[in-house]
């Protein structure tokens, strides 16, 4: 069974950081594209950035140049650098393959206000 568990959300200033954390059991991450999607309130899920199994990036402009993703195959897990963080940001952040999709995870809220 798959299960993708997200962490490391919370509140934060604007201009603040945060490191994301996709934790997968079931399958093997490195053998998937891997994105992190957000869902702001209100709005649909969005993706923001994904990363290939081999070295093929690829952000959403809106996060370009402030958000990195990566991935530690040892540990099974996917990682979203957010730096510079703005309001516009906050949202319910989630992990998932991109294309067929498998089970979601119950995401990780980031709140990005003063």
């Amino acid at each position: 069974q798959v299960q993708l568990v997200e962490s490391g959300g919370g509140l934060v200033q604007p201009g603040g950081s945060l490191r994301l954390s996709c934790a997968a059991s079931g399958i093997p991450l490195n053998m998937y594209v891997m994105g992190w999607y957000r869902q702001p309130p209100g709005l649909q899920r969005e993706l923001v950035a994904n990363i290939a199994s081999g070295s093929g990036i690829n952000y959403y402009d809106l996060v370009k140049g402030r958000f990195s993703i990566s991935r530690e195959n040892a540990k099974n897990t996917v990682y979203l650098q957010m730096e510079r963080l703005r309001p516009e940001d906050t949202a319910v952040y989630y992990c998932n393959t991109v294309g067929p999709k498998k089970s979601w995870g119950q995401g990780t809220q980031v709140t990005v206000s003063s």
